[in-house]
């Protein structure tokens, strides 16, 4: 069987390394016997997306990841009230109906994010520090609004609305049980950096959740573990948002 005669799924970001994506698909069609292949189009303008689709005729969805989930929606048909509300996309359904594409964005970080944390959850979860103002952050605090939790954004930067790390204080550890780290700080390889927090105010009552997956345990989730805190990496997440998509391309 040619490559062409495969339906083709991928990724658009800027820049891609090892993708969880890509690996995450290709075991899945091995494993299932489908007859598809997951590509990485590293795309550093999302400005070419249509011709990109339009070339690669084989291509039947995409997802989207960092610069781009907010950038992409531009160059988009339609988008689902989730991928709307949020603001920000990471998969795109293609339709192709004789020369005309129809695009549209949906959202499943917030799905794989709620699916993934309910679980983890406890009473004294009533408010969430959100570390980062990207896309992802943005699913975030949708599914924290869902489960009734107040988020409050952290920023590097203070602003209206933003708290800075340098406000993070021992009340604001009290009152903020949940922390969920949005960011890439941590990320390999540079896995020896952690957000600005004071980890020593840190206590058995916290959920540290951390979006990155690479590594398993991030600085910023090992400390947390030596405070007692509960500790979630990224990977389930990951897992639902991508069989989320795969809903959304297949049906």
């Amino acid at each position: 069987m040619t490559q062409q005669q495969r339906t083709t799924y991928g990724l658009i970001g800027y820049p891609l390394g090892h993708s969880f994506s890509a690996r995450f698909f290709a075991e899945k069609f091995e494993r299932e016997g489908i007859l598809a292949q997951y590509c990485n189009f590293e795309m550093e303008s999302v400005e070419g997306l249509r011709q990109l689709i339009k070339v690669r005729t084989d291509v039947c969805g995409l997802n989207v990841t960092i610069p781009h989930k907010r950038a992409v929606i531009p160059h988009l048909d339609a988008l689902s009230d989730e991928a709307r509300a949020i603001g920000a996309v990471n998969v795109i359904k293609i339709e192709r109906n004789g020369g005309q594409l129809l695009l549209t964005g949906h959202n499943t970080d917030a799905v794989g994010f709620r699916r993934s944390l309910e679980p983890l959850l406890r009473p004294e979860h009533q408010r969430a520090l959100v570390l980062g103002t990207g896309g992802a952050s943005r699913a975030i605090v949708y599914v924290l609004h869902a489960l009734g939790i107040t988020p409050q954004y952290v920023s590097r930067t203070r602003r209206e609305g933003l708290l800075s790390y340098e406000d993070i204080n021992k009340d604001v550890m009290a009152s903020h049980r949940l922390i969920v780290n949005c960011t890439p700080v941590g990320m390999h390889p540079h896995t020896d950096e952690a957000p600005a927090l004071p980890y020593e105010l840190l206590t058995p009552h916290h959920l540290l959740y951390d979006l990155i997956y690479n590594p398993l345990e991030t600085r910023f989730l090992r400390i947390g573990r030596e405070h007692g805190a509960t500790t979630k990496n990224g990977l389930e997440m990951l897992e639902l948002q991508a069989l989320a998509a795969w809903e959304i391309w297949t049906t």
